[in-house]
């Protein structure tokens, strides 16, 4: 009976050694794929692929022209997703992004109304400049992106799976423009920002046809099966206890007041909120998948680290007078993660 079990053991291990390998292969694929038809973001394209392999949502920021909607086109064929984009204005109507009913007449005459999905109904969602749209528009896409469904005239419509959205918003634009509320931006798993490419970069682009976008004859190299399968397959990854007390080291980092109750040191006297408990579950997961795409299968510190700038941006609130002097939230986030690192 020992050897039959051992056996057992030898072939499981031996399956999910193969399994962590194929997902390796794929996601490495899949960013050189992506670096090729996006040049120069390479940390951008990494933190992307995490999220959407995390199950999660991204918030990018950059000037426009920078390839934000590019980036998400070649996602989505690279993925084989079905995608849809809504562009936000003002004047965008929460029924314009979650669907509607409409009054429909069947072939014998019968009359009656029907559901017509909206935009939201797609793999991966691209919300273009999201912070155009009104705040009632911007919470009909916290349903969707929490609970994977769309509620309807009292009728729950569960949305297809994977399902990711990605937003945009442009940094500079402030007419007409609605700041995101901390609800939904807790929703984000990453907030990414968009640098403006180096100059070997800009040559480089030069060298792609001027005529058509990259992402429009793009191959897919997976399937939506295989994106179901590596993010369950990431759930799996062993988190050890020395990873997860560092992870709520790090969160608790953020927290404007020490757990002992003294008094707040630096960079900590800069923050009024730190990030929530869903920060914490969204660097696990993020980490998780940092593991995977270098080739193991149990979380480090480092991942930990990899994914903490993009999880905590969006969800601390600096104090105002922290703000007046200059400090941002990226430079108090990095401040924090060093602090945190040195302490492990």
């Amino acid at each position: 009976m020992d050897e039959i079990e051992r056996a057992a053991e030898l072939s499981t291990g031996h399956a999910a050694d193969s399994a962590f390998a194929d997902a390796y292969r794929q996601l490495q694929d899949l960013r050189v794929l992506l670096d090729r038809v996006i040049v120069g973001q390479e940390e951008l394209v990494t933190h992307l692929i995490t999220a959407v392999f995390a199950g999660g949502h991204v918030l990018i920021e950059g000037l426009p022209g920078l390839g934000k909607t590019h980036l998400a086109k070649a996602l989505a064929a690279a993925l084989d997703l079905h995608w849809a984009r809504v562009q936000c204005t003002p004047d965008l109507m929460p029924a314009d992004i979650t669907g509607a009913e409409i009054y429909a007449t069947a072939a014998g005459g019968a009359s009656t109304f029907e559901f017509r999905p909206g935009p939201v109904f797609a793999q991966l969602l691209l919300v273009d400049e999201i912070n155009r749209a009104t705040p009632r528009t911007q919470a009909a896409l916290l349903e969707a992106m929490q609970e994977r469904q769309v509620t309807h005239a009292g009728h729950t419509h569960p949305l297809p799976q994977p399902f990711c959205v990605l937003a945009t918003q442009n940094p500079i634009e402030l007419e007409g423009t609605y700041p995101l509320p901390e609800a939904q931006l807790d929703r984000f798993m990453f907030k990414l920002t968009v640098p403006f490419p180096a100059r070997g970069s800009l040559r480089d682009m030069l060298d792609v046809s001027l005529d058509s976008e990259p992402a429009d004859t793009l191959q897919p190299i997976a399937v939506p099966a295989d994106v179901l399968r590596i993010t369950e397959l990431c759930r799996t990854v062993l988190l050890g206890e020395r990873c997860k007390d560092a992870a709520v080291d790090l969160v608790l980092a953020t927290q404007p007041d020490p757990a002992d109750g003294g008094s707040a040191a630096e960079p900590r006297r800069h923050i009024r909120y730190g990030a929530s408990p869903r920060a914490l579950q969204a660097v696990v997961r993020a980490a998780r998948v940092r593991a995977v795409m270098a080739g193991r299968s149990h979380v480090d510190v480092d991942d930990l680290e990899a994914v903490a700038l993009p999880v905590l941006r969006h969800r601390i609130l600096l104090r105002l007078e922290s703000e007046l002097d200059g400090f941002d939230a990226d430079s108090t986030i990095a401040s924090v993660i060093d602090g945190w690192r040195r302490q492990l």
